[in-house]
C-alpha cells in the first residue's frame, strides 16, 4: 500500500507484473493509447457485458488513462506521472522510450527513486517482435513440447506469464534494495531469457552434456512412470517419482516384479516397455477405481481434467481461487499472505473510464 504504479505496456506480460503489484496494494495507472490495449479486441471469449475476458486476466486494480503520446500535452501528463511514481512498467521496442522521454535515464534525473522495468522480446540490440508463441518456437520450448511427430505451443501464453513473474521479483527487489540505498533501479528482461530459464531442468541438461532434449509428448525424461496411462476409460496421470513409489504403484495394481524396472534409471531406459506393461493392467478396469487404489497406496495420480472440472476441484478441497468484484469474475491471486493478502479493489477498467479524474487534478497514480 501507498506505492505508486504507471503502467505504460499492453498484452500480457507487462500488465500482468502491474496487475499483481496492484492485486498486493499498490495504486496502479494503466495509460492506454486512444485505441486502448490490444486484448479489449481479443474476443471471444467475452462476459456477459461483452467485454474480452483475456483483458480481464491482467487488468484489474488499475486505473485507465488515454493519453496520445504524441500530442504534447498527453505526453507531458505522462512523464508527469512516471516522475512522480515508485514503478514504471513499459515493454515498447528498444529506443521507443527515448524518443517521448519516458526511458529510465531521463525519468530518473527528476525521480531517482524510480524502478523502470522494461520488458523486450529479445533484448535491447533487437527490433524482433516478441509475441509469445514467437519466442516458444525460437526459445526451444516448442521442441520439447507435443509428441514425438509434431512440435506443438503449450496451451497458455506461459513465456509471458512467467517473464511477468520474474519481472515482478526483479521489482520487488529493487524496492527492497531501495530500502537501504534511497535509489531506483533500471530493470529489464527479455521474453527469450525468461523462456531459458524457464526451461529449468531441461536448459540444464543441455548445458550438462551438450544435446538438445527431443520430445517426449507426456512422457519425463528423467523419471518413469510419469505420464498420463490409458485406463478403460480415459487417461490417468501418474506421478511415481521414486522407486518406493513405484513399488507401491505395481502392487497396487497388481504387477508383477520385473527386473527391467528395478530401478528408475532401468525404467527411463525401458519406457516403452514400461508403459505396455503399466497399460495391460489399467486397462481392464475405469480411471476411477485406480485412482482410488493409487490414492489408497499413497501414489501420486490424477484424472486428465477440464479447465471447469479443474474449478471445481479446488472448491472441493475448499480453496478459495475465484475472485468477483463488480461484476467480473477472475482467478483469485494465488499466494494467501497472513498478514496483508492480496485483495481485488477495482475490476478491469473501461478503456479511458478515469481519465477525467486524472487529468482534472493532475492526480498521483
Amino acid at each position: 500500500t501507498g506505492l505508486r504504479v504507471v503502467d505504460l505496456s499492453r498484452v500480457l506480460a507487462g500488465p500482468l507484473v502491474a496487475m499483481t503489484l496492484g492485486d498486493l496494494g499498490a495504486d496502479v495507472v494503466k495509460i492506454e493509447s486512444p485505441a486502448g490495449d490490444d486484448t479489449r479486441r481479443w474476443k471471444p471469449p467475452a462476459d456477459a457485458e461483452g467485454r474480452a475476458s483475456y483483458h480481464h486476466a491482467a487488468n484489474r486494480n488499475k486505473r485507465s488513462l488515454v493519453l496520445d503520446l504524441k500530442q504534447p500535452a498527453d505526453l507531458e501528463l505522462a512523464v508527469e506521472l512516471c516522475a512522480r511514481a515508485d514503478v514504471v512498467v513499459a515493454n515498447f521496442k528498444p529506443r521507443t522510450l527515448e524518443r517521448y522521454g519516458l526511458d529510465y535515464s531521463t525519468l530518473a534525473e527528476r525521480n531517482p527513486g524510480v524502478v523502470h522495468c522494461e520488458i523486450t522480446g529479445f533484448g535491447e540490440q533487437s527490433d524482433l517482435p516478441g509475441y509469445d508463441p514467437i519466442v516458444q518456437a525460437v526459445g526451444g520450448l516448442m521442441s520439447i513440447t507435443g509428441p514425438p511427430e509434431s512440435a506443438s505451443k503449450t496451451g497458455v501464453a506461459i513465456v509471458d506469464v512467467v517473464t511477468a513473474l520474474y519481472a515482478t521479483v526483479a521489482v520487488l527487489a529493487a524496492l527492497y534494495e531501495r530500502r537501504e540505498s534511497g535509489c531506483g533501479q533500471r530493470v529489464t528482461i527479455d521474453l527469450l531469457s525468461a523462456n531459458l530459464a524457464m526451461l529449468a531442468n531441461q536448459s540444464a541438461g543441455y548445458l550438462a552434456d551438450g544435446v538438445s532434449p527431443l520430445r517426449l509428448g507426456n512422457d519425463h525424461p528423467s523419471i518413469e512412470p510419469f505420464a498420463t496411462y490409458a485406463t478403460a476409460d480415459g487417461d490417468l496421470m501418474i506421478g511415481a517419482g521414486n522407486d518406493e513409489q513405484f513399488a507401491r504403484l505395481r502392487e497396487a495394481i497388481g504387477l508383477g516384479p520385473d527386473e527391467r524396472f528395478a530401478t528408475n534409471e532401468l525404467r527411463v531406459t525401458n519406457r516403452a516397455a514400461v508403459r505396455e506393461a503399466l497399460e495391460q493392467r489399467l486397462r481392464t478396469a475405469p480411471r476411477a477405481q485406480w485412482l482410488e487404489s493409487l490414492r489408497a497406496a499413497n501414489v501420486p495420480a490424477g484424472p486428465v481434467q477440464t479447465i471447469g472440472e479443474a474449478f471445481s476441484f479446488a472448491e472441493s478441497l475448499g480453496l478459495d481461487v475465484v475472485d468477483e468484484t463488480d461484476g467480473v469474475r477472475s482467478v483469485a491471486f494465488p499466494a494467501r499472505l497472513s498478514r496483508t493478502p492480496a485483495r481485488v479493489r477495482r475490476r478491469p477498467p473501461e478503456l479511458g473510464e478515469h481519465s477525467d479524474e486524472l487529468r482534472r487534478g493532475r492526480a498521483s497514480p
